[in-house]
């Protein structure tokens, strides 16, 4: 779990965030939505500390995380499993080497047990014999796939997402969005996905935060979306002419 109380986010005369509260549940799929400007990248930066908040809290489970020294957000970054935007992989390593570079930065595992867990890792994203392929050797779907198993290689408690359907198509979209759900339950993780993908939001929105000018406008499930009169959350999931249609039908 993590949760927020009151945060506030400035740089210098422009306010960005503007007393966010919310507590982020595990096991859950937990989403972040709004428009671009809207706050939600700095929100979500602040949750895993690349930006200091100006006021307010930000709590790991009971770990006040604003008030640890540098040695103690250290320790619950450990903890921290991230699925960057585009993947990020290390182009100049294979998919093996990909999924054992934190293993090798911050485990204390033997070759061997490092071997097993990157080979876990890649199992249970479904990739097979990729092992010593490199990322300009394989789709894009695929990169994503030994991103998410990357991030899972050090069994984090807290899975952070950001876009991670940036230049998907649908289909394989939604297959990255179901393995995102299926692990964070299978593994109980606090997950949460900074998207702008109402996909997304229609299929694993088990907890949604609609940001708006830096506050937070609306939170609900995916659900309670069809029936919200947030008129600024209506105008920006409603905005498409099929997704207009879908809330009529409901």
């Amino acid at each position: 779990m993590i949760r927020l109380e009151n945060v506030n986010k400035s740089f210098g005369d422009l306010k960005v965030l503007n007393d966010i509260s919310i507590t982020f549940e595990s096991g859950k799929t937990n989403l972040i939505i709004g428009q671009s400007g809207s706050g939600k990248t700095v929100l979500l930066k602040s949750i895993i500390g690349l930006h200091d908040v100006d006021n307010g809290a930000i709590f790991y489970n009971d770990r006040n995380f604003t008030e640890l020294n540098h040695k103690g957000k250290k320790e619950i970054r450990k903890e921290m499993g991230m699925v960057f935007q585009g993947g990020a992989l290390f182009d100049s390593l294979n998919v093996e080497e990909n999924v054992r570079f934190p293993l090798d930065m911050f485990s204390t595992m033997s070759e061997k047990e490092k071997s097993k867990r990157v080979a876990f890792c890649l199992d249970r994203v479904n990739i097979q014999n990729a092992n010593h392929l490199y990322p300009a050797e394989i789709s894009g779907g695929m990169q994503k796939r030994v991103a998410i198993a990357r991030a899972i290689a050090l069994n984090p408690k807290y899975l952070f997402c950001d876009e991670p359907n940036s230049g998907l198509d649908p289909v394989t979209a939604i297959v990255i969005d179901n393995l995102i759900q299926e692990i964070t339950k299978e593994f109980d993780m606090t997950t949460i996905i900074n998207t702008h993908d109402m996909n997304s939001v229609m299929e694993i929105g088990e907890k949604i935060l609609f940001i708006s000018k830096g506050y937070k406008a609306w939170e609900g499930n995916k659900d309670q979306i069809f029936n919200t009169e947030n008129q600024a959350l209506n105008d920006f999931v409603f905005a498409s002419d099929l997704f207009k249609n879908i809330k009529k039908s409901t």
